[in-house]
């Protein structure tokens, strides 16, 4: 064997152990890449649920930020009406156009009275604005719905009973509690039945509540005729002048759309929800719609968060 013969047999040898150098780098990488696949799948699942996470939060945001520019405009609104009156009245005095004094005092009389509607009315808006705000405390605790819904029955049935409506309210299991303000949800769900009552001309009114079966959340359903309902002109933003003064003057108190919106606000603060729902009935005169509040569910032994928060 010459020289250029073991030249040639060198160089074989040199290029194949590259070469299964190589492929032994190759298979190292297929098998890792192979072991770190099934990682990798199993991050995607969650990478989509915090993408939609993400994505609901934004939306709920946006929804949040369209309500609060919601609230304001319509609470400018409320305000404006009975101010406007107010001022009228003091113009007419201040113009002498009354015809004697005791004229005069009617209209001052009149005016005292206006301005205490209207502070009554700043006073409720200021309330619940407090109250979302944190100002004012919620004393968030297990309660029992049957006995919240026992005392919306006692302070509505004379209401119902003195304009020949029928109020039923199905008792519950006493065993359900809600986690909730047990003075704040008594007075959402009253004053649900108070405006219905007032709106209403003719129908029943029935108050029933039901587990829901996807999440830890009571139902409580107040079926009322559509005519109950503040109407889209009630709780439009640009309502007319002489509906808002018919409104405060005739009912001395929020519109219904206002307290739809107050009583909304109320729900959140709590950790709640309010749904309206259609509703199909036996009723073949009256159309009917559900008001469908949900609160958390808590058991009797439960403490909230924020009660916990409170005594820390």
């Amino acid at each position: 064997m010459n020289w250029s013969n073991w030249i040639y047999l060198g160089a074989g040898l040199l290029v194949g152990m590259g070469l299964r150098s190589l492929f032994v780098r190759s298979s190292n990488a297929v098998s890792s890449s192979s072991s770190l696949a099934p990682a990798e799948q199993h991050n995607v699942p969650q990478l989509l649920q915090k993408i939609k996470q993400t994505q609901l939060a934004y939306q709920m945001a946006q929804e949040m930020g369209q309500f609060k520019a919601g609230f304001l405009a319509r609470t400018t609104h409320e305000l404006r009406s009975p101010l406007n009156s107010l001022i009228g009245l003091h113009q007419l005095i201040l113009s002498d156009l009354c015809d004697d004094p005791a004229e005069e005092r009617e209209f001052i009389a009149q005016a005292h009275e206006k301005a205490l509607k209207l502070l009554h009315l700043i006073d409720e808006i200021l309330g619940v604005a407090r109250t979302e705000h944190g100002t004012n405390k919620l004393d968030i605790q297990p309660q029992c719905l049957s006995k919240i819904l026992q005392e919306v029955n006692h302070l509505t049935y004379m209401l119902a009973a003195n304009r020949n409506f029928t109020l039923r309210v199905l008792p519950p299991d006493p065993e359900i509690y809600v986690l909730a303000d047990h003075r704040w949800l008594r007075q959402v769900l009253v004053s649900f039945v108070d405006t219905a009552i007032t709106q209403m001309e003719e129908g029943s009114i029935q108050i029933s509540s039901s587990l829901s079966p996807t999440s830890k959340t009571v139902h409580i359903c107040l079926d009322l005729p559509d005519q109950a309902l503040p109407n889209h002109e009630s709780i439009d933003l640009i309502k007319s002048e002489n509906v808002l003064t018919e409104t405060v003057n005739k009912k001395t108190a929020l519109s219904a759309g206002m307290k739809l919106l107050l009583n909304q606000t109320l729900l959140e603060v709590m950790g709640g929800k309010l749904e309206i729902l259609p509703l199909i009935t036996n009723e073949q005169t009256l159309n009917y719609t559900r008001v469908q509040v949900s609160i958390p569910l808590a058991s009797p032994e439960a403490e909230s968060p924020q009660l916990k928060e409170n005594l820390n």
